[in-house]
């Protein structure tokens, strides 16, 4: 039962992910800056509910703890800020599918590093996967700029894996709030360093980025990742960005009227097998464990 409400809170989590990508392409701030008010946001809506509830668990938390954490959210800011970059250099359809190649590497590494089993089916799951993004980056749609995006775009990917796997090791004995809250807080330190070297001021873009921020904190964040890292408790890793390969399909869809990014033979190509990637491994998923 642990696991099928878990599948269901997986998929809202996609929904709100899914946001993300048309959000960042209406803002004009830089992309440290949107990201900045993207877990400022977070961490400020966090903070009363871990002050609240939290800190009997918060005094438990060990120096290995802080340091995971700490590494999780660093691997969180490069993911945002290499994305962010990413949208803004290509398409929202080649964006968000090669971000979500993050199946790949989690995979790989929950196999190697974790001692995580892949059902066979789950393998050519993953190569259809593969060949849905690789479909949908072919397809063109990027301009001048559309090959420095999708790199940046596959930067983003291998980040999140590593956040992911060790939001796996993590949430087997911290609280999602918790181990959320330190993660995010590590994320928005990193972010404010950043930009910082960068010399790029974090004010001065209008209140319509704060609501951009905001819009991406409660949807994205909150709605989004942070139901991904509730989920790992009861899912295996590479089912949950199995799972998050839905998401270039409902924002390219919203991006149709948005920005007229009409897909083309080779997106809708690539979009129907990546939707079949994600059935098969949820199949595969479920023939592993058919107890649940």
């Amino acid at each position: 039962m642990a696991e099928r409400n878990a599948k269901l809170i997986l998929m809202v989590g996609v929904l709100g992910v899914s946001a993300s990508a048309i959000l960042v392409r209406f803002s004009q701030a830089p992309s440290g800056v949107t990201a900045a008010y993207r877990l400022g946001w977070t961490v400020l809506l966090l903070l009363p509910v871990v002050l609240l509830r939290c800190r009997a668990e918060l005094r438990r938390v060990t120096a290995r703890d802080l340091v995971l954490c700490g590494a999780s959210g660093v691997l969180l800011a490069l993911h945002f800020l290499t994305w962010f970059e990413s949208l803004k250099r290509t398409s929202v359809a080649s964006s968000t599918v090669l971000v979500s190649t993050e199946v790949i590497f989690t995979a790989m590494g929950f196999a190697l590093f974790l001692h995580g089993k892949i059902p066979r089916l789950g393998v050519w799951a993953i190569l259809l996967a593969f060949g849905g993004s690789a479909l949908l980056a072919l397809s063109g749609g990027g301009g001048a700029g559309g090959l420095s995006g999708n790199l940046l775009a596959l930067a983003a990917a291998s980040a999140a894996a590593v956040y992911t796997l060790i939001g796996r090791v993590q949430r087997g004995h911290l609280s999602t709030t918790v181990y959320t809250f330190l993660t995010y807080l590590a994320c928005f330190l990193t972010l404010l360093l950043g930009t910082a070297a960068a010399g790029t001021p974090l004010t001065g873009y209008g209140g319509r980025e704060w609501l951009i921020g905001l819009a991406l904190a409660v949807l994205c964040t909150l709605l989004g990742h942070s139901l991904f890292s509730w989920c790992l408790k009861y899912l295996s890793p590479s089912y949950v960005s199995a799972a998050k390969l839905c998401e270039p399909v409902f924002s390219s869809l919203a991006a149709i009227p948005l920005f007229g990014e009409v897909p083309g033979p080779l997106q809708l190509a690539g979009g129907a097998a990546v939707l079949g990637a994600v059935l098969l491994y949820t199949w595969a998923e479920c023939e592993k464990t058919p107890a649940g």
